[in-house]
């Protein structure tokens, strides 16, 4: 009888830490998320993820241990974000430290935010007067816990997204940089509100490039091959050069008129936002078959998208 109760408690034991795994795994790729840190690996993320769930053995095991006090907590949480990322400089491991702390803290206040939309505080006394539950009420189940945090977690990243994307200054130059068949050519790029075409099988964003900046990578005989392949829609045309480069985008236009548009898979895009250096590999160049602008003040029209969701090499 005595094994049997210690082998329940063995599994128990091994679902909480599991459990807590998973769940620390989560806040620490939302805290990746939000402070665009896309050049982490997912295994360094699993192993903060390790670091942060020994936790559990340890508070259960050594309850009076250091650890379990506020500073011992505080210095733990330091030392899963540098398990979890690499150190840069003070004040980045410190940025990150308190976004992992508003994940946690913001996580926790919904799961604490739904318990308390769901449960009911009111009840009737025995004499048929209208009570209220003393305490804090009902306590929450493993169950609610488990469907609860995925929820609250999407609904996080998706408001912290939609914030991102509301403080972007629209209407903006800026310098844009792409390389391209190891060249490398600049330009200025123009944040275009109403560009927010994204490619429906990688997902990646879609900017638009004009024929005067791109044609500094084709010879005038590829361009003239590239440029009959869109006309007359006819893709064998495409220099061969260039065929494992070039991909087809179905797009719906204003009038809701379907077309296409021929974009090119680029190696690097660095974007100088502001006091940014914003670089991503994760975008598509659509391809303009003539000028942007006529007095030629940009040549390409950049994805809100992309200062969402790329990395910041530097500040």
């Amino acid at each position: 009888m005595v094994s049997e109760r210690k082998r329940e408690v063995t599994i128990y034991l091994d679902a909480v830490w599991a459990l807590n795994f998973v769940f620390d795994m989560m806040l620490l790729m939302l805290t990746q998320i939000l402070a665009r840190e896309d050049h982490t690996r997912k295994l360094r993320i699993m192993f903060g993820a390790f670091i942060a769930s020994l936790l559990v053995p340890i508070s259960l095991y050594f309850p009076n241990v250091f650890l379990t006090t506020v500073y011992g907590k505080v210095i733990y949480s330091l030392f899963i974000i540098l398990c979890t990322f690499k150190f840069k400089n003070v004040f980045q491991t410190v940025k990150l430290l308190l976004l992992f702390y508003f994940t946690t803290f913001a996580i926790g206040g919904g799961l604490f935010a739904l318990h308390f939309l769901f449960q009911n505080p009111m009840i009737f006394s025995e004499s048929g007067f209208l009570t209220f539950n003393n305490g804090y009420g009902e306590p929450v189940s493993l169950a609610f816990i488990i469907i609860g945090f995925p929820v609250i977690w999407l609904f996080t990243k998706r408001r912290m997204d939609k914030h991102a994307v509301e403080k972007i200054r629209y209407d903006e130059l800026c310098s844009v940089t792409i390389q391209l068949n190891n060249e490398t050519y600049a330009t200025t790029g123009y944040i275009d509100s109403g560009n927010q075409l994204i490619d429906p099988i990688t997902k990646h964003p879609v900017i638009i490039c004009d024929e005067i900046f791109l044609r500094q990578w084709f010879t005038n005989a590829e361009w003239q091959k590239l440029y009959e392949a869109y006309e007359e829609l006819n893709f064998n045309k495409i220099p061969q050069a260039w065929e494992k480069k070039i991909q087809i985008i179905p797009f719906q236009g204003v009038a809701g008129k379907s077309n296409f548009l021929m974009a090119i898979r680029p190696e690097k895009l660095i974007v100088y936002y502001g006091q940014e250096k914003i670089m991503t590999h994760k975008v598509l160049i659509g391809i303009q078959f003539a000028r942007l602008t006529k007095d030629e003040t940009y040549h390409c029209l950049l994805q809100p998208e992309i200062i969402k969701t790329a990395s910041i090499v530097s500040a």
